[in-house]
């Protein structure tokens, strides 16, 4: 794990290298003072060397000119490093995330992904900057000044230094303890998060329905979860410095009370005690900077750990020798195809065949949960079938790239998400690079352009968060222009009018109509009257298909669809 925390540094290695040598030079300067101290008090004073005392005190002072300059660029260009770091991991997890198959968001809440991305890191970046900086320095400041002390008292030295090994002793059994309980909190943030985003996200459901109270409720018990947890942790961090700092003070009783008898039997000067103290008050900075490292390494590395689980999770993989889909004509084939859903393995589809000739419509109907929309989610690949095969123009999809594939398809799902932004950009999206043009021209196709042009921004309009300020039927014809720009030789339209209302769909069923020729096109629908012109309509039901035909033939059969049909028009 830490090696591959260290990686991390390598891009930008050099800047890092500066930042410790700074770092180094600047614990260097540390000691010198107590030397300068020790000379003043046992020369230059006693013999009164004026001038040399003057001439030192002016040598301090530019040493502590070089210790500004060394802080600044510690503070500022190390601080860079670790916000550096944060952004490189931080790109890795977003790129990893868009590889993801459905089944990991089917299974993961967005506000927790989010808090791994966002709160996870920063807590990283800070042990990324004052981590490695605060161990070597502490480090050094720890040898040098032993050996500095050693220099004027060995005995005095090995009693101070021998209280060290009880603070390290203390420091590690509680690591255990904190490293645990940080743990904890940071899934508990992640659960807050989780709610506060589900909250937001539903905050015109929960005000139609009065349902503020229970929203409130919901999110108080995660946010007291949240404080209990915290405070272990700040239990465990408690005893965990208030322990240390009480060996500190001890350390600092031993050095008052063996120094003074060593003083007191003249085993070592006045001067030589006055240094001791100085050198006491170094080494206790790298002490606690330990201390404090212990603290940041918990945040920082449980942080890391969630990030590397993310990070790791098995992304949508290509065959080795997968191929591009080009040329699509679009004849699909279900070939003896099963399907379940990991979460109950309760198959879904099985031994499911189907033919779809190129530039056919075929319409899916049948009662909810038979598998309509795991048809339309298994031809793209968002789910991986577990036996049979689907074929486009005879090649197997398992043996094409998912981008090509993708590529030829195109989608518009009853459930329309408009990215937040304007008009232009969530059109465009359908095409990368897509030009003022082709966006125009598809919002005509769609029927959507003399809107867009009646509104005072036009195209720049901004939609607000997922298309808010639109209604149904804008957002929907404006998810149709951007299939209009993709040119998908393969169309999926799953419920893509079933939310709207009569007029709105009948407005929306042209730009359908306009969009589905010369595609192969895939209809799931609950509204009959929608598919009566599909060239196959294909009756599902949880044993599989059942039916198929036109909608004539079907209706002169008198089976299932036409069952499904008079009960939906029999009001009419």
């Amino acid at each position: 794990m830490l090696k591959r925390f260290i990686s991390y540094y390598k891009p930008h290695r050099k800047l890092f290298a500066m930042d410790l040598f700074c770092a180094f030079v600047l614990a260097v300067c540390d000691l010198f003072y107590p030397m300068i101290t020790r000379s003043m008090m046992n020369d230059f004073i006693p013999n009164k060397q004026l001038r040399t005392l003057v001439l030192w005190g002016i040598l301090l002072l530019g040493i502590y000119l070089i210790k500004m300059g060394l802080k600044y660029f510690i503070q500022y260009y190390g601080h860079v490093v670790g916000v550096r770091m944060q952004a490189d991991m931080r790109k890795e997890a977003f790129d990893h995330i868009e590889k993801l198959p459905f089944t990991y968001f089917d299974n993961h809440k967005s506000g927790a992904i989010m808090s791994r991305i966002v709160n996870d890191l920063q807590e990283i970046a800070e042990l990324a900057h004052h981590g490695p900086e605060d161990f070597i320095v502490s480090c050094f400041l720890l040898v040098g000044s032993f050996i500095l002390m050693c220099t004027i008292n060995i005995p005095l030295t090995l009693i101070i230094f021998a209280c060290i090994p009880f603070l390290i002793i203390f420091a590690a059994r509680k690591r255990l303890k904190m490293s645990a309980a940080f743990t904890e909190a940071r899934e508990q943030v992640s659960e807050v998060n989780a709610t506060l985003e589900n909250s937001i996200a539903g905050i015109r459901v929960a005000k139609a329905f009065e349902n503020g109270t229970y929203e409130t409720e919901k999110f108080q018990k995660h946010n007291l979860n949240f404080v209990k947890a915290k405070a272990v942790s700040y239990r465990a961090m408690a005893e965990f410095f208030s322990g240390n700092g009480f060996i500190i003070d001890f350390l600092n009783v031993v050095i008052l009370v063996a120094g003074g008898i060593f003083t007191y039997h003249e085993w070592i000067t006045f001067a030589d005690f006055t240094t001791f103290i100085l050198f006491v008050n170094i080494f206790m900075t790298p002490i606690r900077n330990l201390i404090n490292l212990i603290e940041q390494l918990q945040n920082g590395m449980s942080g890391f750990t969630r990030f590397c689980e993310l990070v790791d999770t098995p992304v949508e993989e290509d065959a080795p020798d997968a191929i591009e889909l080009s040329d699509v004509k679009g004849g699909i084939e279900f070939d003896h195809v099963s399907f379940a859903y990991t979460d109950d393995n309760r198959e879904v589809l099985s031994d499911l065949s189907l033919d779809i000739a190129p530039g056919k419509t075929v319409a899916l109907v049948g009662p909810s949960g038979a598998g309509k929309t795991t048809i339309c989610h298994i031809l793209p690949r968002f789910y991986e079938i577990h036996d049979g095969a689907v074929r486009i123009d005879g090649k197997n999809i398992s043996d094409v790239t998912r981008s090509s594939l993708r590529r030829h398809i195109g989608i518009v799902t009853q459930d329309v998400f408009l990215f937040t932004g304007t008009i232009f950009e969530n059109i465009a999206y359908g095409k990368e690079g897509a030009t003022m043009d082709e966006v125009v021209s598809a919002a005509k196709l769609a029927n959507i352009h003399d809107f867009i042009m009646g509104l005072p921004d036009g195209y720049d309009t901004f939609v607000g968060e997922r298309g808010v300020k639109l209604s149904g039927g804008q957002k929907q014809r404006i998810s149709i222009a951007r299939v209009f720009l993709k040119d998908p030789a393969i169309l999926i339209l799953d419920e893509a009018t079933s939310a709207l209302d009569n007029a709105t769909e009948i407005l929306i069923q042209k730009s359908l109509d306009a969009l589905c020729k010369g595609r192969t096109t895939i209809v799931v629908a609950h509204r009959l009257s929608t598919v009566k012109n599909a060239d196959e309509i294909v009756v599902i039901a949880e044993e599989g298909i059942k039916e198929k035909g036109t909608h004539k033939a079907l209706l002169e059969k008198g089976g299932i669809y036409a069952e499904l049909y008079q009960s939906q028009f029999a009001h009419l």
